[in-house]
């Protein structure tokens, strides 16, 4: 079963989390087949540390809160003044979010860092550490010439592309994007736009400045992520996504629903 979207599927970023670790693996294996001899690619994981701040915190759907009523039955106790009522006991356990993201490496000279590719998560678009974070990679990755492809496919949240949104052509803006930085060109940033109606492209990926781009073929990636979830199976496509489209974007993802529909 196929999405019935021709590019990305906006019901798919209410399961972020398990399209997100798909399409990680997924592009991690179509770059591997193209890399030159002595470069490898890698998925790795970085542990976002986040703080107790309630704010930031509670949008992480990494956060377990558990709740349960107090011992015994809620009982109000009257008295002279005002009922006394029994509080809800409500137990929270932090645990870091773990992000992946895709590292290509040259092995022959001590793997050496030479791409990274990063497919963004709601821990970098939210305000937070995770944020917080990745911003400062950013600003490392620059330093040390390595080239950077950065890939949001979630409406959610705030863009964070090595390329302030203000500094961005309005006719480059888009619904999702992606944008790449040569590690050897460190002002220079191409932008790829990639409109909700359209399906998404191939991106080239730079690797060292002497070697030839290699292909990232994103709607390859979320085809192949949308079969083997089984996406068609569990999402309903008669309520809106989450978040909601408005406009002429809602109305015609619900055109495209009913057409698949029918068929």
């Amino acid at each position: 079963m196929k999405s019935p979207f021709p590019g990305m599927d906006p019901y798919l970023e209410r399961q972020w989390q398990d399209v997100h670790a798909r399409l990680i693996l997924y592009a991690c294996d179509q770059l591997e087949e193209q890399l030159p001899a002595n470069l490898i690619a890698r998925v790795e994981e970085r542990l976002v540390l986040e703080t107790e701040d309630v704010d930031q915190r509670s949008v992480y759907p990494d956060v377990k809160i558990v709740e349960r009523p107090s011992k015994g039955n809620a009982v109000a106790v009257v008295s002279s003044r005002a009922a006394l009522m029994e509080p809800v006991i409500v137990q929270y356990r932090s645990e870091p979010a773990t992000e992946t993201f895709i590292t290509i490496l040259d092995p022959v000279n001590a793997y050496r860092l030479v791409t990274v590719i990063e497919i963004l998560s709601l821990a970098n678009k939210l305000p937070g550490a995770g944020q917080r974070q990745y911003r400062q990679k950013q600003q490392e990755l620059c330093a040390a010439q390595v080239s950077l492809v950065e890939i949001d496919l979630l409406r959610r949240g705030k863009r964070v592309f090595s390329l302030p949104v203000a500094e961005m052509p309005r006719r480059l803006r888009s619904t999702y994007q992606a944008c790449v930085r040569r590690g050897w060109k460190p002002d220079s940033f191409e932008i790829y736009s990639l409109p909700l109606r359209s399906p998404l492209p191939a991106l080239r990926v730079p690797l060292r400045e002497q070697d030839e781009d290699i292909r990232l073929d994103l709607q390859a990636l979320l085809v192949q992520a949308y079969r083997k979830g089984r996406y068609g199976a569990t999402i309903n496509y008669q309520e809106p996504p989450e978040p909601p489209l408005s406009g002429a974007d809602a109305k015609w993802a619900r055109a495209v629903v009913k057409k698949a529909t029918k068929g």
